[in-house]
């Protein structure tokens, strides 16, 4: 759009170009009559003479003058025309931009429609977040719908920033100004210090270094672009190809481009059921965090991991990964603890995934 504006503006110029050029002939012309008129004639002229040269001079002017107005009136009707066309097309830039926006539009309504209506909202030019209350009979929880308008809007952190501190999600929030914030990846504790278990990346740096994927553990994260990415990978080149700005591990992957991924044998039983957190995509990059809810860690309550795979794909969800569970489940959303911790109260972990206006 913008090279036809600019094809609009040179073709003004060119309009205008033989009218400035006879104002400037008229002005050196004008300048030199006058410096001849000053000068003592060699030689007396006659009067027929400087009649025929008063008339021709004359009609010059006239002339002139005739071709200054209809040089005024041309440039008119194109400044005219110019207005119009420059209004014409931004009309069409308006247009367009609509239209591209109206297959997302569109898009979005369909994801909105699956989850219903959110109870709380968070807006600003970096980040769209949404609270929906999830209730399909057989567990509760929540659910955040986040748009990713900047990259920079999610993050992940260290507890405490540093290898072997931890502190509970909403500690994190607070101490980062962060309007919202989930649990991360799993954890080993060693001389009381809980550690990241696995490849776990910071500001694009390995913290631990790499290590090749075992037990199904998986790693989830950001890359560069803002997009979810995850999985097993088997060389830190595998890994590097993806451009991860962040991330952790755990297990399993749940859904991969919309299918389901086969459960490993231990986590379909240990524990059945449990508070989980999951995390996934929608094919225009949206992220949905699904939050649910458990009174404690041993089997009795909570969600399937085959009843969140078949959730995520019925709400349309592209690839989906499973983040620690149990008492580690926590969702802060406006420095509230949204869920119902399974410890009856947050526990200290080592990541955070958190998200900022």
């Amino acid at each position: 759009m913008n090279i036809r504006v600019k094809q609009v503006n040179r073709f003004f110029l060119l309009a205008t170009a033989p009218f400035f050029g006879l104002l400037l002939t008229l002005w050196i012309s004008s300048h030199s009559l006058n410096w001849e008129a000053a000068k003592p004639p060699a030689v007396a002229a006659s009067d027929q003479t400087i009649l025929e040269r008063t008339q021709t001079i004359s009609a010059g002017l006239s002339q002139a003058k005739q071709t200054a107005q209809f040089t005024v009136t041309t440039i008119r009707k194109t400044s005219v025309l110019y207005k119009q066309t420059t209004r014409t097309m931004n009309d069409i830039v308006g247009t367009a931009k609509a239209q591209v926006s109206r297959p997302e539009t569109i898009y979005n309504n369909r994801i909105v429609s699956r989850l219903g209506v959110p109870y709380q909202t968070v807006q600003s030019s970096r980040i769209r977040i949404e609270l929906y209350s999830l209730n399909p009979g057989t567990y509760k929880g929540h659910a955040l719908k986040i748009k990713l308008k900047d990259p920079s809007a999610m993050k992940m952190v260290l507890g405490k920033d540093k290898l072997g501190g931890a502190e509970t999600t909403l500690q994190a929030v607070k101490r980062y100004g962060a309007v919202a914030g989930i649990n991360a990846g799993g954890f080993a504790d060693a001389g009381g210090k809980r550690y990241p278990l696995s490849t776990t990346v910071l500001n694009g740096k390995y913290v631990t270094g790499f290590e090749p994927s075992y037990k199904d553990l998986a790693f989830v994260g950001l890359n560069s672009s803002g997009k979810l990415i995850g999985g097993k990978f088997y060389s830190q080149q595998q890994l590097d190809m993806l451009d991860p700005v962040f991330g952790a591990s755990f297990v399993p992957v749940l859904l991969r481009s919309g299918n389901r991924m086969v459960l490993p044998e231990k986590w379909k039983s240990t524990p059945y059921r449990a508070p989980r957190t999951v995390i996934g995509s929608y094919k225009d990059d949206q992220l949905l965090i699904i939050v649910v809810d458990g009174y404690d860690e041993n089997g009795a309550s909570g969600a399937t991991l085959e009843e969140l795979q078949n959730k995520l794909i019925n709400l349309g969800i592209k690839d989906a990964y499973n983040l620690d569970g149990g008492g580690s489940s926590s969702l802060i959303l406006n420095d509230r603890v949204v869920n119902s911790p399974s410890d009856k109260a947050l526990r200290p972990v080592p990541t955070h995934f958190l998200f900022f206006k």
